[in-house]
């Protein structure tokens, strides 16, 4: 049996009122009792960005009243466009007293979406040909955050496909795999499965008698055996369980996570160097260093601040592009070179940017690090900046809706 109508009415009024900032509910009732106007809202973001505000209108459209002067909605901006620093997105006029609580909904739905469209596709057009998987949810505060960066994840990767990349192919959620494309979210195990079953191979063997059809990735750092486990899981995937795969079509991936206390088995500083170097066909670490800078970033980092974190990168303890080349050298020497290389551990935009330069063989990276590093970038501002069709904003914000025609 359907609610009445009235009831919904109190029901979306009600979840508004008990979400919004107090002192939008007071001026609207100031507005109710001295005479509603139209005004016209304009939405901006300080930083650059790209433009992902389909969560923001839709929240806008479900809950400003049907019985109120008719909402005016224009974009500025398509969704996936790039939209420079102060600029607004998109504009909105109608009741005063229906729009005065709705700010504060509208303005929680723009910032993380857009800055993760943001980072997603730089993220994907510094590795054109890796596969991303979003795996921020562990850093998530909950479903509304969640669909958001994910929503925005998939916008950055649909601009970044129009420019040949692969982008985001899935998630680690069922809830948000839909915004890549699939029914399921994608993922095998974690460390704790690897400690449970006593070895890497053991809980491989354990996964695929569990799940017999899946594909397989395995997590090969948790005894600091990287290279070794990944080799013995070799031996067992390709000499006894593919060749009973009627299909053959199942794949095997090794997956990095080293922590970042330590370095990959094996590898010290000084070995890792000579492995990048030797990979880039350069003499030494600092002209690899240069390499993946660039000439002109790496004269003007005269403090050596950046070129510390690309050493890090590159050189140090953890997932560095030296544990990435040496795990594919060891499986092509091996003769494996059908199983892939994922990589995780804080993959954001500055370390897809040099394992891209570097060229570093991963198919694919597990990252939770394309949301918003630091909060305070993902603030938006809405301004009224038309009464009844007559400009007036406050002062010092004039010039940003010059021109802007609702």
């Amino acid at each position: 049996m359907n609610k009445p109508v009235e009831t919904v009415v109190d029901a979306k009024r009600d979840y508004v009122r008990s979400r919004t900032d107090k002192y939008f509910t007071k001026s609207r009732e100031v507005v109710e009792r001295f005479g509603d106007r139209e005004a016209t809202y304009g939405l901006f973001m300080r930083r650059r960005t790209i433009c992902a505000i389909n969560p923001a209108i839709e929240t806008l459209r479900e809950h400003y009243p049907a019985s109120a002067t008719p909402l005016r909605i224009t974009r500025l901006y398509e969704e996936g466009a790039f939209v420079p620093d102060e600029k607004p997105m998109f504009t909105y006029a109608g009741s005063f007293a229906a729009l005065l609580e709705l700010e504060t909904l509208i303005l929680q739905r723009v910032g993380v979406a857009c800055v993760s469209a943001y980072n997603a596709y730089k993220m994907s057009m510094n590795l054109p040909k890796t596969a991303f998987i979003d795996m921020h949810a562990r850093h998530s505060t909950g479903d509304d955050m969640t669909r958001l960066a994910s929503y925005g994840a998939s916008v950055g990767t649909r601009m970044a496909k129009l420019a040949g990349a692969v982008g985001f192919v899935g998630s680690s959620q069922d809830l948000t795999a839909p915004y890549f494309g699939q029914e399921q979210g994608i993922g095998t195990m974690p460390h704790a499965l690897i400690g449970y079953a006593g070895s890497t191979l053991r809980a491989a063997q354990m996964y695929v008698e569990t799940h017999p059809r899946d594909n397989l990735t395995v997590l090969v750092d948790y005894f600091g055996r990287e290279y070794a486990d990944a080799l013995e899981v070799c031996r067992w995937w390709f000499n006894d369980v593919l060749p009973k795969d009627r299909n053959g079509a199942r794949r095997l991936s090794l997956r990095l996570d080293t922590h970042g206390e330590r370095f990959a088995e094996g590898l010290d500083y000084e070995k890792s160097v000579e492995i990048v170097a030797n990979w880039l066909h350069v003499p030494n670490e600092y002209e690899a260093v240069r390499y993946v800078m660039g000439e002109e970033a790496f004269d003007a980092d005269t403090l050596n601040i950046t070129k510390d974190r690309v050493r890090r990168v590159l050189f140090g303890t953890g997932v560095s592009v030296a544990s990435v080349i040496k795990m594919r050298q060891t499986l092509d020497a091996a003769g494996f070179n059908a199983a892939r290389i994922v990589a995780s551990s804080g993959f954001n935009l500055f370390k897809c940017k040099m394992f891209g330069n570097a060229r570093a063989p991963v198919d694919v990276v597990g990252t939770g690090s394309f949301i918003p590093e630091t909060y305070a970038e993902t603030f938006s501002t809405a301004d009224v900046f038309m009464y009844d069709g007559e400009f007036s904003i406050k002062l010092g914000r004039e010039k940003l809706f010059q021109g802007v025609k609702p």
